[in-house]
């Protein structure tokens, strides 16, 4: 019997999305065989985009808005199921994968609205759009699908938005290739570095989303009616698993006391469980690496002579679930 979660009736939707047993590791006009890219497949992948890019610099920008406004309406009429597939990869609750879907649709109606202007700003994001070549997470092959079917239902090459799904050998490539004019990537702090540091070596630009370490700040008038939910889901939503995620609270000492008490009371009502229930607040990890990374940072927390107020231990529960954690008494 099949452990893929295709083949199980709960997941028979991302088929809807084209996704199979197997999926295809890059596109560049073409569908090759399955599996993770080589660096062959990168070459060749890169030189077609190039090509394509070609074709698209030629096209007025009102009509690539145009294009782009087709690729927003594509991903609306699938915004549920992909969704679905950013919750499921991610471990993010629903309403937030349909928002990270939602954002991207955003995006084109607003390049769309852009590319009707005289003098066109520029806008920089993470989100990938024509003309691109990306090198990142599985649930890229099905996005890359449905902007592959609207720039080929224009007779346009769908390598104007190409993809290469591989390890670090491929984004090394991309950050160290002449060729890539603009590299974005999207991850922690410590790679993020390394990129910087390989395309300034070329003398390329970079587009960097990295990791955070976001306060909030309360004044002793503050209303603590909107500190304490601003407060919960600011640190609590994805699992704190996003560039924005609140880590530090800063309170002035006269509300210090009441705002921790009432925030542990508060997490210790937050409903954890399967991210696609609507019921549920905080769904789990991403990977097991990241249950082991806290399990360290809770330990060196202790350390440096910080105390746990609410959570902090890997719970009894399937998957990669923690209890979400509130920590007083570090120097800052």
């Amino acid at each position: 019997m099949s452990t893929l979660l295709i083949h199980h009736p709960d997941y028979a939707w991302l088929q809807e999305l084209g996704l199979c047993e197997e999926n295809v590791g890059m596109y560049n006009g073409n569908w090759p065989g399955g599996g993770q890219a080589s660096m062959e497949d990168y070459e060749e992948t890169v030189k077609e985009a190039k090509e394509a890019w070609k074709m698209w610099a030629e096209i007025p920008a009102p009509k690539r808005g145009e294009i782009v406004r087709k690729i927003g309406l594509a991903l609306r009429e699938k915004i549920q199921v992909l969704g679905k597939l950013v919750s499921l990869e991610m471990g993010k609750i629903l309403v937030e994968g349909i928002g990270e879907v939602q954002e991207f649709v955003d995006i084109c109606d607003y390049a769309a609205g852009l590319s009707r202007m005289i003098v066109g700003p520029l806008l920089p994001s993470e989100r990938p759009g024509p003309c691109s070549h990306q090198a990142v997470e599985p649930v890229r092959p099905a996005v890359t699908k449905v902007l592959a079917k609207v720039l080929e239902d224009n007779d346009l090459p769908g390598a104007i938005c190409s993809m290469t799904c591989g390890g670090a050998d491929i984004g090394t490539a991309m950050a160290k290739d002449t060729r890539v004019n603009l590299l974005s990537f999207t991850g922690s702090t410590q790679v993020g570095k390394q990129v910087a540091l390989m395309v300034q070596e070329r003398f390329g630009k970079s587009l960097l989303e990295l990791g955070g370490n976001n306060a909030i700040i309360a004044f002793e008038d503050a209303d603590l009616s909107l500190v304490l939910p601003s407060a919960l889901f600011a640190a609590v939503g994805t699992a704190g698993q996003r560039c924005p995620s609140g880590r530090r609270l800063f309170l002035h000492e006269s509300i210090h006391e009441e705002v921790v008490q009432r925030l542990r009371g508060a997490y210790s009502q937050i409903r954890v469980g399967n991210p696609w229930d609507r019921n549920i607040l905080y769904g789990p990890l991403q990977t097991k690496q990241a249950v082991s990374m806290l399990v360290r940072a809770m330990q060196e927390i202790k350390k440096q002579g910080g105390t746990v107020v609410y959570g902090g231990k890997v719970m009894d529960h399937p998957g990669n679930y923690v209890d979400p954690i509130i920590v007083t008494g570090l120097a800052h």
